[in-house]
């Protein structure tokens, strides 16, 4: 963590130097240690989600040692949930969200990021967000285009928002800029952190965006 300041070259280069430490640690990490993680993150998610009978969910296709959370996905599809990947349309701009069930087609999207190719454009529910780092204010470090940031930001009403990614990421704060949106809750491979504005329940008054 960096003093606070207000010098943007200052804490985005601190960013940067982290985001390169944590990504390259999560690339270490053996396979299977990375599977077991994952396993243990969908069964959290289940005990926070609950019934997730006509849920809109929107979640991410894994990239670089991120959680691969894809057999969680499928199991809450079984169970009546809508699934949706994040499509960056153009930079600068909110991630809109498209419908991705099982077996749909995909093509190559910004970074060659596999994205639905004929999935309707939904509003999720909850948005599962991959983090490369985060604090307990609930406040994530991500790859830096701050397309999250700006889709919750921009969203009315909000979706509920979960970071997931590896106990190992914390960190005592990302130093938060006014553009920073903080998530409703972060959950790792050690369980769900302890956040300084943890919600007393989930989904209050927010089921029905």
């Amino acid at each position: 963590m960096i003093e606070a300041t207000t010098d943007p070259g200052r804490w985005a280069s601190w960013r940067s130097a982290e985001r390169r430490r944590l990504i390259a640690e999560r690339l270490a990490m053996p396979a299977g240690e990375r599977r077991r993680g994952a396993d243990r993150i969908g069964a959290t998610l289940d005990r926070i989600v609950g019934d997730a009978s006509d849920l809109i969910v929107a979640v991410y296709w894994p990239i670089r040692g991120e959680p691969d959370l894809r057999g969680w996905i499928d199991s809450i599809r079984a169970r009546g949930a809508r699934c949706a990947l994040p499509v960056v349309v153009a930079p600068g701009v909110p991630l809109v969200f498209r419908r991705w069930d099982a077996g749909a087609r995909l093509q190559p999207g910004i970074w060659n990021i596999p994205v639905p190719a004929d999935g309707d454009r939904v509003t999720p529910h909850l948005v599962i967000a991959p983090v490369v780092g985060y604090d307990v204010a609930g406040y994530r470090l991500g790859y830096g285009g701050g397309y999250y940031d700006r889709t919750l930001a921009a969203a009315a009403p909000r979706p509920r928002a979960i970071g997931v990614g590896y106990a190992r990421s914390a960190l005592p704060s990302i130093d938060p800029q006014p553009h920073d949106i903080p998530m409703d809750a972060i959950v790792t491979d050690g369980g769900v952190v302890p956040l300084s504005h943890q919600l007393s329940h989930f989904w209050s008054g927010t089921r029905n965006p």
